[in-house]
């Protein structure tokens, strides 16, 4: 059974507030990228197995995580997960995310599971805040600490978005540790304007404190802007930095 686990970028990223339990309430929305995928194949098998491929990650991945959640809560036979990683790492895209969910959702199927939508979301959240969204990875609005989803009417398949990475690696914690003070949020509000008003109206929180410590990230979004772009940011928490064109071309991803 192979799937292909997708990207997704943020449109804008309000940091509301932080909870007792270390988490921060958020408000932004998940759009999914189809077109910049991992490859993931999963397969009975009498040992477990997890290797990769691709872009170098660690044997202890994330898959090996939301595997063990279902071998425990179902007692499911073993298989060899393989992943070839191609969504950059530490990026603000999600890809982490996206392979735990699409290996819950693969786990279902392959095991004639019938857990329904609601059910994979729980345990997906058991994973990672952001691992919700991508059991739906349809564009949502997103909120508390990614486990709030309501579903958007957003199609932006007429534009051309690009994906830019870089070899700067930021950790979540890191990122979060650089929020010094909190605001409410206007995006719902914000996201039905043209999207030629939305840099003038839609922010990410964690793009000023990391372009204060990755200068080079400033200048990128600054040339993406100057080059014609209708609306370009940071996603997540970084590093990458994706723009919204006009004129309708397959994605790219662009590795500096």
């Amino acid at each position: 059974m192979i799937s292909y686990p997708n990207a997704k970028i943020n449109i804008g990223l309000d940091i509301l507030s932080k909870r007792d339990d270390g988490y921060h309430n958020i408000c932004s929305i998940f759009y999914p990228v189809m077109s910049l995928t991992d490859v993931l194949e999963i397969k009975k098998s009498n040992d477990f197995i997890f290797t990769s491929s691709g872009k170098k990650i660690n044997n202890n991945n994330i898959c090996v995580k939301a595997f063990n959640l279902f071998k425990k809560e179902f007692d499911i036979s073993n298989v060899h997960i393989h992943l070839h990683k191609r969504i950059p790492i530490c990026a603000g895209l999600g890809g982490g995310s996206s392979d735990a969910s699409f290996t819950l959702k693969m786990l279902n199927d392959l095991f004639n599971l019938n857990l329904s939508c609601k059910q994979l979301k729980s345990y997906a959240l058991m994973i990672g805040a952001d691992c919700p969204f991508f059991i739906e990875n349809k564009p949502m609005l997103v909120e508390g600490i990614g486990e709030k989803l309501n579903y958007i009417k957003l199609n932006l398949d007429s534009y051309d978005i690009k994906v830019y990475s870089s070899d700067i690696k930021v950790s979540t914690v890191e990122a979060y540790s650089l929020i010094k003070s909190f605001k409410n949020s206007n995006l719902s509000y914000n996201i039905k304007k043209p999207i030629n008003t939305w840099q003038e109206n839609i922010f990410n929180d964690f793009e000023e404190p990391i372009f204060q410590l990755y200068p080079k990230l400033r200048e990128k979004k600054r040339k993406i802007i100057e080059d014609g772009a209708l609306y370009c940011s940071m996603s997540g928490t970084g590093s990458s930095i994706y723009a919204i064109f006009k004129k309708k071309s397959n994605l790219s991803v662009h590795c500096n």
